[in-house]
């Protein structure tokens, strides 16, 4: 049993929560739900005016947005490739992923994709804060997920001995 029930919410950092909330409102049709500011921390007391606004990303999952005008300017972990933090929706068919991506390029948004996993197709792109995002649809066979859990255990085992990519599952990229 799992102690979560799902995600409550997930924060990150915005250079401008006005235009953050905008963004995400006209590319992902996501709606505003929640803004709460404050001049002090609630967990620590500490004198920090911050606006923090709420989006709903869909089936009860909020995504949401620290503004913070004192702190010193918005970075990224530079010892961690770009393509690694990142914040991805699923989208229900690849009809559905096309035209999000024909809607963000025709707004002037630079897309990747879609990409091609074998058990799911993506694009990637870069919200105005600088957070790469990915949209994806699942395209797995029942088949490919029951032969990708058969082997999860093993796989983790193998690297966490090696930290080589284990094999068990060298069928997602083969060329079809």
């Amino acid at each position: 049993m799992t102690l979560t029930q799902r995600i409550h919410h997930v924060a990150y950092r915005c250079l401008d929560a006005k235009q953050t909330v905008e963004w995400y409102r006209e590319h992902l049709q996501m709606d505003f739900v929640l803004a709460i500011a404050e001049d002090q921390v609630p967990s620590t007391g500490a004198p920090d005016p911050y606006m923090h606004v709420f989006l709903d990303a869909g089936q009860g999952n909020v995504l949401a947005f620290f503004e913070l005008p004192n702190a010193a300017p918005m970075g990224r972990d530079g010892n961690t490739p770009e393509w690694v933090q990142h914040i991805a929706f699923k989208v229900e068919s690849l009809d559905a992923l096309l035209a999000a991506k024909a809607r963000l390029e025709a707004a002037g948004i630079a897309v990747v994709g879609p990409t091609e996993h074998t058990i799911f197709k993506s694009i990637y792109f870069f919200d105005p804060n600088g957070h790469r995002l990915e949209l994806a649809v699942d395209t797995a066979t029942p088949e490919m997920n029951a032969r990708l859990d058969a082997v999860k255990w093993e796989m983790l085992e193998e690297w966490s001995q090696t930290r080589k990519a284990p094999k068990h599952a060298a069928w997602m990229h083969e060329k079809r």
